[in-house]
């Protein structure tokens, strides 16, 4: 039979950082958000029409609606910070 392995780990250095959890939330979200702009912004545009120098200004103009978003998203987690001790309240 086996030796059974705990799920937890057994020394303190294997442990993530505060730190190293916020760098992979902040890299997970940075992929799923550009995953998203292409998925449901750029790729519709680009098939939207039939002429290269069309795709081409579809795709450029594309990016004035991703900084769009990353304006609210800035925005939105300012006033999350801004608000936070009303939140938590």
């Amino acid at each position: 039979m086996l030796p059974q392995r705990s799920l937890r780990p057994t020394r303190p250095d294997e442990q993530m950082s505060n730190e190293s959890i916020i760098y992979l939330v902040a890299a997970c979200s940075g992929v799923f958000g550009l995953a998203a702009y292409v998925g449901l912004i750029l790729v519709p545009a680009w098939t939207a029409y039939s002429r290269v120098w069309e795709r081409l200004a579809a795709t450029f103009l594309t990016l004035y609606v991703l900084a769009g978003f990353l304006i609210l998203g800035v925005v939105a987690g300012a006033a999350v910070i801004w608000f936070w001790d009303r939140i938590t309240a």
